[in-house]
C-alpha cells in the first residue's frame, strides 16, 4: 500500500501516540510489579516509535523480526543509530516473547528496570530523526 505525504504524516503520528499510550503504562505497572507487562510494553512503545520510523522513510515490513531487520539494514549498518540501540531493540523482542509466552519465565524487576531509560531514550532520538524533517 502506497501513502501519500499526508497519509504517511498521519500514520506516523498515530504510531508515536500508540508508542507513547504504551510507555506511559509503564510506571503504573511497575508499581504493581507486574514486570512481564513492563517488558510487553517496553517492547511495544520501541515498536510503535520504529515503526514510526520506517514509515516515515518509506519502507514497509509485515511482521515484528521484519521491523528489527529493517532497523539494523536501514538506520544501524548505516550509522543513523549505534550497534548498541539495534542490539537494545532486539533484545526487548526476545525478552518480550519470553515474557509472554514462556509460562516457565517470571520477568523480574532486576531484569526489566534497567531497561526503561535506555528504551526511552532511543524513543527520543527516533523522534528528533523523524522531526528533523518537519523543522
Amino acid at each position: 500500500m502506497s501513502l501519500n505525504d499526508e497519509e504517511r504524516r498521519t500514520v506516523v503520528h498515530l504510531q508515536l501516540e500508540k508508542c507513547h499510550n504504551n510507555f506511559n503504562q509503564i510506571p503504573l505497572l511497575c508499581n504493581a510489579g507486574y514486570w512481564d507487562n513492563v517488558a510487553n510494553r517496553l517492547y511495544y512503545s520501541l515498536f510503535h516509535a520504529v515503526s514510526a520510523l520506517l514509515i516515515h522513510d518509506g519502507y514497509s515490513v509485515g511482521s515484528h523480526r521484519g521491523a528489527v531487520g529493517a532497523f539494523g539494514q536501514h538506520y544501524v549498518t548505516t550509522g543513523i543509530f549505534t550497534i548498541e540501540e539495534g542490539k537494545h531493540y532486539s533484545r526487548l523482542q526476545g525478552l518480550r516473547e519470553k515474557a509472554d509466552y514462556n509460562c516457565t519465565y517470571n520477568a523480574t524487576e532486576k531484569d526489566i528496570a534497567p531497561k526503561i531509560e535506555p528504551t526511552r531514550q532511543l524513543i527520543e532520538k527516533i523522534e528528533k530523526y523523524i522531526c528533523r524533517d518537519n523543522a
